[in-house]
């Protein structure tokens, strides 16, 4: 058997612009750098506001696709 989900319980991904990106896990390249636009789940990451600014802090696991 499977599960059947209806459109409307769908969430739809968010989309943000890369502001940096670490050195990766264990130095390891990241696929992503500033300035990539990027989808991600809703929750996603944890919210963080610097100056009136605000950002989400995520994995790079995270990310669902890189916009081109």
């Amino acid at each position: 058997g499977g599960i059947i989900i209806p459109d409307s319980a769908k969430e739809k991904p968010m989309k943000g612009v890369v502001a940096a990106a670490g050195p990766g896990k264990d130095k390891a390249p990241m696929s992503v750098k500033e300035g990539d636009v990027v989808l991600f789940a809703k929750y996603a990451g944890n919210e963080l506001s610097i100056d009136g600014d605000d950002f989400i802090i995520m994995r790079e696991e995270e990310i669902l696709a890189v916009v081109e």
